[in-house]
């Protein structure tokens, strides 16, 4: 643990602060929306606050791509540089604030974010929220974000926390009552992999369980994952998810009442209820269902962390943050800089980029391109600018662009007194007259996100298959009747299927307030797309296991047997040149890669290292062991060293062990070592035997 002074100084002084307090005055501190206590100079304090991909729901802020779009740029700098600018932002308007009086919700210093779940199913809508399907990508992004976040400061900068703790990613409709069903094996190597490299290695402040029992415990009260945390040496503090110990007794019936609630949440080690249960705490304690030592040992965590932020200090090396920061020029160029890093260019016939000097008439079509909500994703900060795919495509090119809306998200008709269809004779119109059409399709948060948030029309914010909505069907078949070339832009937060071939497809993702700026740069060639996709994008969803089904047979590049049902595998996106690895050298622990980019076209790639262990007990594929983004000129050779971790040299055995090998096969490339992703990049992989 880093800063161990700092942690030991405010852990004594937290101590002795709950040492001064009632336990009625204890008790009361494990609220998420925790009282002041005057007599104390204990100003009130509200735990819940968001920062997912900037900071969220607290006036004007920096939006960045949401989570599953920095993802794809597979730049931990980028990320950590989006949690620092965040962690900025979120000090600028607490220090205003405060002076004033207001602690309000979403107004402190700890957030609720990452999201270091596993992607592990397409059809979950909260899957955006993540850094996709794989657990080495998820750790090694997750570890730069909490950096980034919480700094390296003896005071915090802000504190980070791991979520949703543990074996959750679906379904939304059933989270409070469901029962995650797990194995040994797939505990280890995939669900808790990414929450122990958080703690151990970004000493992460703050973890969040879950909604759902895990193997018959309520996550947010498991003996078993409780057990996790103490055995990966955790220090910080434990929050429930929001309402969740309500779930024990209304809808998991492991309890027979609140107050039988809050004492099994506080004793298996929840500080913090982010709810209402913990009203009844001392009730607990009147029935012996609880006793004060576990009152006050919950609110010397908490207290720990307040005093490691420095919240109860007279000043903080951050005082001086002006308000000024927030959504600054500077922030925003960052945001902009990571839209362009994760716009995924998965077809191109050779029409893109575009030469405006060949065209005079673009037709803009669909309900994404003036959208908003689709450069926001959800858990999302406002913007006070926003630049659509529209917006971009106009400030970029020189010439007249149409537009038509097309047809709503999802609905048949965009205006309500209107007969279905009513806005395809424009798109139609509109694409005649064009050159060239750039289809703005997609989805947004109303319809795939969170249970319980506005709108998510159809499966509680789920997807119930792969497909774009009705209504974005017909509008494809309707703008192809124009015999226009047409490149679809797709917006989503997941894996979509078009069902057509198009002259070019881009996954946009949701993509930032800078979206439509960065669009127009790839769509013009004022800078290569180099994004890879952070899960497999599938053909259809019903050949997938069942979506409550949470064993990792069949599923994720790491599972699918010979790529059955794989539009796009993991790690592909194409850029306007051809980056191919020449040779890998291995030593030490670092893997030298050298590359060559052999086309015409300046770009930046990701370099991608695979490992597969030569064990018959593996259970899996080739896994991601390393990766680098890289700038390289047309024509140019370089080199890059990465490092590989020690735990990338180990497997898991079916009852949960992990044990080391010896004798390894590495693949390097820019892309995955299978034959599908060979053929789709057109280069294959170098390959070498590692052995340790």
């Amino acid at each position: 643990m880093k800063n161990v002074r700092a942690f030991e100084n405010a852990k004594k002084r937290a101590l002795e602060l709950v040492g001064k307090m009632t336990v009625e005055e204890a008790a009361s501190q494990l609220r998420y929306d925790s009282p002041a206590i005057e007599r104390l100079g204990i100003p009130a304090y509200n735990w819940w606050n968001e920062s997912l991909h900037g900071l969220a729901r607290n006036g004007i802020t920096t939006v960045f791509p949401q989570a599953i779009a920095l993802a794809a740029s597979f730049d931990e700098k980028l990320i950590f540089d989006v949690a620092d600018i965040t962690s900025t932002e979120t000090r600028a308007k607490y220090n205003a604030f405060s002076k004033l009086g207001d602690r309000d919700i979403y107004k402190g210093l700890t957030m609720w974010a990452p999201n270091i779940n596993i992607f592990r199913d397409p059809r979950w809508g909260r899957g955006q929220e993540t850094y996709g399907e794989d657990p080495f990508l998820t750790a090694t992004l997750g570890k730069a974000f909490v950096k980034g976040l919480q700094g390296d400061n003896d005071v915090m900068k802000a504190a980070a926390c791991a979520k949703h703790f543990a074996v959750h990613s679906g379904p939304e409709g059933v989270r409070h009552e469901f029962n995650a069903d797990v194995n040994a094996f797939d505990h280890e190597d995939t669900y808790l992999y990414a929450f122990e490299e958080l703690i151990k290695e970004a000493d992460v402040e703050g973890v969040m369980g879950a909604y759902n029992r895990v193997n018959g415990e309520p996550a947010c009260a498991s003996d078993h994952l409780m057990g996790k945390l103490h055995e990966w040496g955790f220090a910080g503090y434990f929050v429930s998810d929001c309402w969740a110990i309500n779930d024990f007794h209304a809808h998991h019936m492991v309890t027979a009442n609140a107050v039988e609630s809050a004492a099994m949440a506080l004793n298996a080690g929840c500080d913090v209820n982010c709810g209402c249960c913990y009203v009844n705490l001392l009730t607990a304690l009147e029935q012996g269902l609880t006793t004060e030592e576990k009152i006050r040992e919950a609110a010397v965590h908490l207290f720990t962390t307040r005093y490691k932020l420095g919240m109860l200090d007279e000043t903080t090396p951050y005082d001086d943050i002006p308000y000024t920061v927030c959504a600054c020029d500077e922030h925003k160029q960052k945001s902009y800089e990571a839209s362009q890093k994760a716009i995924v260019l998965l077809e191109n016939n050779g029409i893109l980029p575009l030469d405006k000097s060949k065209l005079s008439t673009i037709a803009v079509i669909g309900p994404t391109a003036a959208s908003t909500a689709v450069l926001e994703g959800n858990y999302n900060g406002t913007s006070d600018t926003y630049h659509t795919f529209l917006d971009g495509i106009k400030e970029s090119f020189g010439g007249r662009v149409l537009y038509s809306e097309g047809c709503h998200l999802f609905k048949d008709r965009v205006s309500v007194l209107a007969q279905p269809d009513d806005r395809l004779s424009e798109a139609y119109t509109v694409a005649s007259l064009a050159d060239v059409v750039i289809l703005c399709l997609g989805l947004d948060a109303t319809i795939e996100g969170e249970e319980g948030d506005t709108g998510n029309e159809f499966a509680a914010g789920d997807k119930i298959d792969l497909r774009l909505p009705e209504s974005q069907r017909k509008l494809i078949e309707c703008v192809k009747k124009s015999g226009k070339p047409i490149i679809t832009v797709v917006a989503a937060g997941s894996a979509i299927n078009t069902e057509t071939k198009f002259d070019a497809l881009i996954h946009a993702w949701y993509s930032g307030s800078e979206g439509g700026r960065a669009l127009a740069d790839i769509l013009f060639g004022k800078v290569s797309p180099s994004a890879k996709l952070p899960v497999t994008f599938y053909d259809k969803a019903d050949a997938l296991p069942e979506f409550t089904d949470y064993s990792m047979k069949g599923r994720t590049y790491r599972y699918i047997i010979n790529n059955e049902n794989v539009l796009y595998p993991f790690g592909y996106g194409l850029t306007y040149s051809k980056v191919e690895v020449t040779g890998v050298e291995f030593k030490d622990g670092t893997a030298e890669v050298s590359f060559k980019n052999t086309g015409s076209v300046d770009t930046q790639d990701v370099i991608e290292l695979y490992i597969s262990p030569d064990d018959v007990r593996c259970a899996e594929n080739h896994h991601l062991c390393g990766f680098a983004r890289v700038n390289t000129k047309a024509g140019q050779s370089g080199s890059v060293s990465i490092a590989i971790p020690e735990r990338a040299f180990t497997i898991v055995l079916e009852n949960g062990e992990r044990v080391k090998c010896h004798h390894f096969t590495m693949y390097a490339s820019t892309h995955q070592p299978d034959a599908l992703s060979c053929k789709l990049n057109g280069t294959d992989s170098v390959i070498i035997e590692v052995n340790i």
